[in-house]
């Protein structure tokens, strides 16, 4: 029986598959298929296929998918309608009121995620300590729904001020709406995520509501399918914070999938710096519509609460921070207004995709570059032949009003798209006081290997590793997850004065509700691990640090131990903490895990060849001529090889390439490692 990963991107679907009765590198299955754009789950389909592999020899599915944030982008879901306390209704669009280039007059704030009209406020008020203040007005909340029944709207938010202390009327309205549309689907931010700050919880909801219809029918459509075909097992989703959850709780949950994809590049990071023994990475994916990047810490990924969807839509349920920028293999190239060549963030995407694909591009694009360039093998590694001269003649259409050449122009693309990945790992790195030269770059995607040295050298990084299996390492880490369920209540107190029994009784109900969670996806029991947090600050800041919180029963004699982690986490997120300021907790947090088998180490060990054959010869440009130089395949280079730069190394689903003035050498697990070289003195 086989555990399989399965990661859908913009361009591709990627799968990795172990065979659990042979925990060898031969049990391992990969494949890469073109995605679907008008059905993800053919594209799934697809790639089960194209490994040979049958829906009723799976025991276990991961799947990672960008559905909910491309929905979100694109804003392709049938609109919800908002019900919120009346006056709150434009707290959408009106956002935090901050302005995202502060000196642009003509900047336009992107369109709310619900439009006005299907924005509705009715009379009721809770105070800040969840006392009823004015009673929800029931006769005026049957009109609203009518209204709304009567447009055809069934996926609704519903958002009341100070829910996050008592959510009664929201329930209350949720009672309501149900004897009008019976088959709503409600979205209630009491339930979605309880803190304070109504534009963060508000926007979550609404994305809940959105997102609703749109992950169903796909979760639903998508098992059918694979049951259809014999499929019995779990359908697991990859989560925005780095764990999984079963395909029911992600029907219910849909806006814990915004960073789902990427999301599993963080699990196989973690994975592999276990192999490498390096805990402290960078973990960037190129995919062929963006570039990831996240950064990994004593080998966790970093979380933050802070995402936004876009300038000034909060997503406020615990997150991997993740970086993502308009930068991939289909990346259009492009002159602006000034003369000057550009990259992205517009893409090829799957269709018609590169011009080099022969599918009907014409676009110039960071794949075509590469294929100009020579540092990818005409017939893309025995999968299809690659159309050089249309990669030119796209690459012509830039390079011409510049007075460039084709080869010229190639490599400014792709110079001008490594900065752009630089500064992605600046974004995870720098902007969050870690030094990215105290870091080792994994490098993902199939086009990683290939951006991935002149991308560490731009951010200062000195040690580059390409796993054996980059190019679908997002599904690879899919299989590598545990089950996890981040649960989050507002329990604002000041330190000197918490009321502990109340602390305490917060924490064991956010904890049983967590087993609950876990328990319903399929967790043993005996498996769980449940950490505690608090989101913390000074009195009178307006922003909180995640603090670590000692388990068991809390009382004045955890004080010591609770502010010493604040300080370390302050000073480690702003390079200051101080011993003199009163502090206060704002938010409580668990973070409950249920631990899964893994793939072995013996599935890994061996990726690297007992054999080495002889390289082959092809031209490359780089540095403004062309050269000719080694290209090794992976499949046949064996533990300890040297590499010297400059060299091409092809690998079954991706590239790699060593620039002049880099070596790499190849572990026991495959894993090609890339250094500068050292210079004799």
């Amino acid at each position: 029986m086989f555990r399989i990963g399965v990661d859908i991107g913009g361009t591709f679907t990627d799968l990795y598959a172990w065979d659990e009765e042979n925990p060898t590198a031969d049990g391992v299955r990969t494949a890469k298929v073109l995605s679907t754009p008008h059905d993800r789950s053919v594209g799934v389909l697809d790639a089960l296929a194209k490994a040979e592999i049958a829906p009723s020899q799976i025991s276990t599915f991961v799947h990672g998918t960008t559905i909910a944030t491309n929905a979100l982008i694109e804003r392709k879901y049938p609109e919800p309608a908002l019900i919120t306390t009346a006056g709150f209704r434009d707290v959408l669009e009106i956002g935090a009121q901050r302005r995202k280039a502060l000196y642009d007059p003509y900047q336009v704030k992107p369109s709310p995620l619900i439009s006005r009209r299907n924005r509705f406020g009715v009379t009721e008020k809770m105070s800040s300590s969840g006392e009823v203040v004015v009673p929800l007005d029931r006769d005026q909340l049957r009109e609203i729904v009518t209204e709304i029944r009567d447009r055809g709207i069934k996926n609704i938010a519903i958002a009341f001020i100070n829910a996050y202390q008592s959510g009664e009327h929201e329930r209350l309205a949720r009672e309501i709406v149900l004897e009008l549309i019976p088959d709503a689907q409600l979205a209630l931010s009491s339930e979605t995520q309880p803190k304070l700050r109504e534009l963060g919880r508000f926007t979550t909801t609404a994305i809940r509501a959105a997102l609703l219809p749109v992950v169903g029918d796909y979760m639903s459509r998508l098992e059918q399918q694979l049951q259809n075909e014999g499929f019995t097992a779990q359908l697991y989703i990859v989560k925005s914070n780095g764990g999984m959850m079963s395909s029911s709780a992600a029907k219910e949950r849909p806006e814990e999938l915004i960073e789902s994809g990427p999301a599993g590049g963080v699990a196989a990071g973690a994975y592999i710096g276990r192999l490498i023994g390096d805990q402290n990475l960078i973990v960037t994916d190129v995919g062929g519509t963006s570039y990831e990047a996240a950064l990994l810490e004593n080998g966790r990924g970093l979380v933050t609460d802070e995402y936004e969807l876009e300038w000034e839509m909060p997503i406020i349920v615990p997150m991997l921070d993740i970086r993502s920028i308009g930068a991939g293999g289909g990346s259009i190239a492009w002159i602006d207004d000034g003369g000057s060549l550009r990259v992205g963030p517009h893409s090829a995407g799957a269709v018609p995709g590169p011009a080099s694909y022969g599918l009907g591009g014409d676009k110039p694009t960071v794949t075509d570059a590469n294929v100009v360039l020579g540092r990818i093998s005409p017939d893309l590694g025995g999968k299809f032949d690659l159309d050089i001269e249309a990669a030119k003649n796209a690459i012509r259409t830039v390079a011409d009003p510049l007075g460039m050449t084709v080869e010229e122009c190639a490599e400014g693309i792709i110079n001008i798209v490594n900065e752009g990945m630089a500064g992605a790992i600046r974004m995870v790195s720098s902007d969050r006081g870690r030094d990215p030269r105290d870091h080792t770059i994994v490098a993902f995607g199939g086009a990683g290997g290939l951006h991935a040295f002149e991308v560490a050298s731009a951010a200062g990084v000195e040690r580059i590793v390409v796993p054996p299996y980059a190019g679908v390492a997002c599904a690879f880490g899919a299989i590598t997850m545990d089950i996890r369920h981040d649960l989050e209540a507002t329990f604002y107190t000041p330190l000197e004065t918490i009321d502990y029994a109340a602390l305490n009784a917060a924490y064991e109900d956010l904890e049983n509700r967590a087993r609950t969670l876990l328990k319903r996806d399929g967790a043993r029991e005996d498996s769980v691990t449940i950490d505690r947090f608090a989101a913390m600050r000074y009195v009178g800041q307006s922003y909180e640090v995640t603090t670590p919180v000692p388990s068991g029963v809390l009382s004045v004699d955890s004080l010591d131990e609770i502010s010493k982690a604040f300080y370390v986490e302050h000073e480690r997120e702003y390079g200051v903490y101080s011993e003199e300021f009163p502090m206060a907790i704002v938010n409580l947090r668990v973070t409950a895990v249920g631990l899964t088998d893994k793939p072995s180490d013996d599935s890994m060990a061996g990726s690297a060849s007992k054999e080495v054959s002889a390289p082959r010869e092809r031209r490359v440009f780089f540095d403004g001529s062309y050269k000719t130089i080694p290209v090794f395949d992976s499949s046949s280079t064996t533990a300890d090889l040297l590499i010297p730069g400059p060299a091409v190394v092809e690998q079954e689903h991706g590239v790699v390439f060593v620039p002049p003035f880099a070596e790499a050498h190849v572990d026991r697990y495959g894993h090609i490692i890339i250094e500068k070289k050292e210079v004799a003195a």
